[in-house]
Parts: C-alpha cells; structure tokens; sequence
C-alpha cells in the first residue's frame, strides 16, 4: 500500500501551513495565567451589538432546519448596504471562503496570481492548492504599498489579482491615486479581488478610495470581499460577502460553494449587526483611537511601527519574533509572530480592550528588557 502523502495531489506537500495561532485556552493551560490577552486575531474586543445576542437566542427552535442557501435576506440588505444588485452579492463563510471559491472557480495548473508580501497567508496558500503560481509584490522599505513595482508585476500578466487594501497584516492601504494606477495597470483578461476585510475602519482613513465606486467606472471583471468577522465582532460565526462586477461572475462561484456555506447562526447575527450600525461605528472609533495610543508608546520603545489603517499594528523587534512571542504566552498575552521569509523580526498586534492592551505594552518591555 502506498503511503497516504504518495495519493494525494502534489501540491498538497508543498503548500506553506496557515498560522492560526494558540486559542485562549491552550495559553491558559500551558502557561497557567487567568487572563490571556487575545491580540493575535484581529478580533473586535467589543464584540457585536446587543441586537446579535437577541436574535442567536431566537433560532433555537429553527436549528432543525437547513438555512436559507441563497441567504436571500442577507444578500439583499447587503445589496441594499453597498447600493448593488442583489444578483451580485455572494454569501461566504467569512470573505476567506470566498477566496478559496474564487480560485477553485477560475485557477488551473500554471495560471498567475499576483498578490502582497507580507501577506494574508490564504492569498498565496489557496492558489498554490490549486497548481497556480504567485506572484508576491513586497512592500517599500517604510513598509507601503511599491505601486510602481505592482504596475511592472501586473504588466507580465495574471489570472486572479488579490489586492487587500488596507493590506494584512502591515496594514499600509493604497490611496484614490495609487489605486486608481493599480486599476490601470491589471490586465483586461484578469479577475481583480480587492479584499476590503478591514474597510470599516480604513474609511476612516484619508485617502482612503471608494473601490465600488472606482470600479463600476471600469470594464474589468472585479470582486470587493468584505466581512462580518471584525469590526461587526462575528469572527466565531464567519460570515462574508463578495460584491461582484456582474451577476455572471457571481453566478460562478455560486455554482461551487458550497450550497449552505453561511449557516442559520451566521446570517441571522449579521443581520441582526446591520440593524445596530451605531454599535459598530463606536466600536470602531475607539479602536483607531486605541491604536494610535499604542502606535506611539511602541515608537517610544524604540520600535517601528508599519502605518495601519485596520485595527493592528505590525511592528519590527529588531529580533527574532520566536523568543518575544513565546515571553508574551507566558504573560498571557497572544500575538502573531510573522513566519514569511524575511519578516521574521515582526510581530502583528491586534488592537484590544484598554486591559489587555496595557498588558501586552507591559509585557513587551518585561521581554524586551536586556
């Protein structure tokens, strides 16, 4: 009998491994600490509005029955959020579902991707599933997006383009201008996905491009992504949403997903979440707040500190990563140490509570200290 890596494909061996990181309990286990400050997941410390609990307590009852695998109702006050046609909505389990579908949907052995370095580790892990080669464009040394070096990477040709603005997890987010020149520069016969997970709080930021409206300016075949999972505080429901260029493009990933890929949990809290706006917004306010506290006191440790426009930070150590997150599991406090080559110095931090970020400030310069 053969071994069982011997059957599966081959590029299954090769793909890079997902860093999901250690859940609160496994910290609280191994370290024996009371409190873990959950800051390696770019989650909402909030949470979501009141309104979500309500609605979870009232599909007890419905937990019987299949949910609606259209998501007719979701999909339609999403249309009626980002002002699309309902036909171009398309439902996710969190926007990274939506990721895999698209390459599954339009990748073969050999086509091009173009994507960022540092990147989302999905952005390159879902295409090489599928034979694919990718492109990563770095960041400038200030770690912003090199538009020039975009411009040269997409004149050599793509299938599918991922373009995260603002980028994870650096942060840096590309301007109308810079935009509108990457627009420029993607190939006719390419799929742009622009990943807006962080949109709610990059809107903050000036500069900061309307993509939907640049892009219905454009004939290119085009897909906005965005989520439920962070500044809606749903990250443990997953749920997300693609805004599509054309109810065909839509209708293609519609016939992969799968059919009930946003369960009835899912799309009844988001929306529930869409009715409280309010929540959201405060929520949100308070992190960019948070965030650029925590900026300066890192740059008043001497650290650098990547500009942000989400809800996290990522920061050069001047050291290996590995020693200095292990020192902040041990204080309860959970980071993302970067493992991309030649990013090995830095650490992303999510934005949290007041506490847990006060703990892991204080933690980092315990570890720090010579």
């Amino acid at each position: 009998m053969k071994p069982i890596s011997a059957l599966a494909r081959p590029e299954i061996g090769l793909l890079p491994v997902y860093n999901a990181g250690l859940s609160s309990d496994a910290v609280k286990a191994r370290y024996g600490v009371d409190h873990v400050a959950r800051l390696g997941s770019n989650e909402n410390p909030d949470g979501p509005s009141p309104a979500v609990a309500r609605a979870l307590v009232d599909i007890a009852t419905e937990c019987t029955n299949y949910p609606d695998a259209s998501g007719r109702e979701l999909s339609h006050a999403i249309a009626g959020l980002v002002q699309a046609d309902p036909a171009c909505i398309v439902l996710g389990n969190g926007s990274e579902n939506l990721l895999e579908v698209l390459c599954q949907v339009f990748l073969a052995p050999g086509d091009r991707v173009v994507t960022l370095i540092p990147s989302f580790g999905l952005h390159e892990i879902y295409p090489l599933m599928m034979g694919a080669t990718v492109e990563m464009v770095p960041t400038t040394s200030d770690m912003n997006y090199d538009v020039d070096a975009w411009c040269t990477a997409l004149s050599r040709g793509a299938k599918l383009v991922f373009l995260s603005n603002p980028s994870n997890p650096v942060g840096c987010m590309l301007d109308v201008d810079a935009f509108r020149r990457v627009i420029d520069a993607t190939p006719a016969d390419a799929i742009l996905v622009v990943d807006e997970a962080y949109y709610e709080y990059a809107v903050h930021s000036p500069g900061f491009p309307d993509a939907l409206a640049e892009l219905r300016r454009r004939d290119l075949h085009w897909i906005v992504l965005r989520t439920f999972s962070k500044a809606w505080g749903l990250a443990g429901l997953r749920a997300g949403y693609g805004v599509a260029s054309s109810p065909e493009l839509a209708g293609l990933l519609h016939r992969v997903r799968t059919p009930f890929n946003v369960n009835l949990a899912a799309q009844k809290a988001a929306l529930a979440a869409l009715s409280d706006p309010g929540h959201m917004q405060a929520s949100v306010r308070r992190s960019i707040q948070a965030r650029e506290t925590m900026a300066q006191a890192l740059r008043d440790m001497g650290l650098f500190v990547a500009p942000s426009a989400g809800n996290f930070l990522f920061v050069d150590l001047g050291r290996d990563n590995g020693p200095v997150a292990e020192g902040l599991l041990a204080r309860g406090v959970i980071v993302k140490p970067w493992k991309e080559k030649g990013y090995e110095r830095f650490i992303r931090v999510s934005i949290g509570s007041q506490r847990d970020n006060e703990l892991f400030l204080d933690a980092l310069r315990q570890v720090l200290q010579p």
